[in-house]
């Protein structure tokens, strides 16, 4: 399956920071807000929302559109958005691939969990 990342979208000295993935035939919007001052701040919330293409919201099982991120779940995508943002990551040290993927497969494991793709 191919995708896109566009991480990091945002206004200046925003304590919101819109991530996007971009599949074939739909797209992931990430929310994630912060707490605290520029440099020290804390992420504190993440959650998202699957549309299509032409940007119309799909409804998961329940009926609701958006999933927040919580428990577990929560604390693997602090460590995948640690990995996103480390210096090694950044400067090419790593294998940048591999954490996009890890990055791309969390996402569609909890799209799997949360919503009925025809």
């Amino acid at each position: 399956m191919n995708y896109k990342l566009e991480l990091n979208t945002q206004e200046p000295n925003s304590n919101i920071v819109f991530n996007t993935i971009i599949f074939d035939s739909f797209k992931v919007n990430i929310v994630e807000r912060y707490a605290g001052p520029a440099r020290s701040r804390k992420l504190c919330e993440a959650l998202f929302k699957v549309r299509t293409l032409d940007d119309q919201l799909m409804a998961k099982r329940d009926g609701n559109f958006r999933v927040k991120i919580k428990g577990d779940e929560f604390e693997a995508y602090l460590q995948l958005r640690r990995q996103l943002d480390s210096y090694e990551y950044k400067n090419k040290l790593i294998n940048r691939k591999d954490v996009d993927q890890n990055y791309v497969h969390f996402f569609l494991s909890m799209l799997i969990a949360n919503y009925d793709l025809n």
